[in-house]
């Protein structure tokens, strides 16, 4: 993986996103919540169905031991001390008055959502930290997630603490990490 070196032309606000695991707990406003989630259903979508849900908890509230209960003891450890707890549900199906059908980019699509809200989040002067630690096979259940729904993801938003809050073995963690290089991520042509 090389540093964080980004051709100039890229925009500043996605090099200045990353994942920390420190957060401080304090409230975001509702205004501001809405503002991230409003950004998010901005993203594309196949015949734009906008085939995503975001659900939520606020650190506190009556849903918030239940949400964070839904991760892996591991991120339960450090996304407790987050703003807000988020999950991303994608809907399987393109739901039209003609019928249903299956919606193959269900996933691309919630996924393209979510990086629209973590970078109206950034811009905002809040963090965000996506994850895939989560209890999947309850979760649905204790979320009362639809069976032609998928669970993709979580995410917690909140405003970044010293990383002297976190564990000894996460403060090591606590930077910004590399990308590969374009030419590993890329190629002219086929995959072989």
């Amino acid at each position: 993986m090389t540093g964080r070196n980004a051709n100039p032309k890229v925009q500043p606000l996605i090099i200045e996103r990353w994942s920390p695991r420190a957060f401080d707990g304090s409230e975001i406003p509702q205004e501001d919540l809405d503002v991230i989630f409003e950004a998010a259903g901005w993203a594309p979508s196949a015949y734009n169905v906008q085939p995503w849900t975001f659900l939520y908890a606020k650190k506190g509230d009556a849903n918030w031991d239940v949400f964070l209960s839904q991760l892996v003891e591991f991120n339960q450890g450090w996304a407790r001390q987050a703003s807000v707890l988020v999950y991303v549900v994608s809907d399987s199906q393109m739901r039209s008055d003609k019928g249903n059908s299956d919606n193959h980019s269900h996933s691309f699509d919630a996924g393209a959502a979510w990086v629209l809200a973590a970078l109206q989040a950034r811009a905002m002067g809040y963090d965000t930290h996506g994850m895939t630690g989560i209890k999947f096979g309850e979760a649905e259940a204790a979320l009362g997630i639809p069976a032609d729904h998928r669970l993709e993801a979580a995410f917690v938003i909140g405003k970044r603490a010293p990383k002297d809050v976190l564990p000894d073995f996460l403060q090591e963690r606590e930077a910004p990490a590399g990308r590969k290089p374009v030419s590993e991520i890329v190629k002219a042509g086929t995959f072989a």
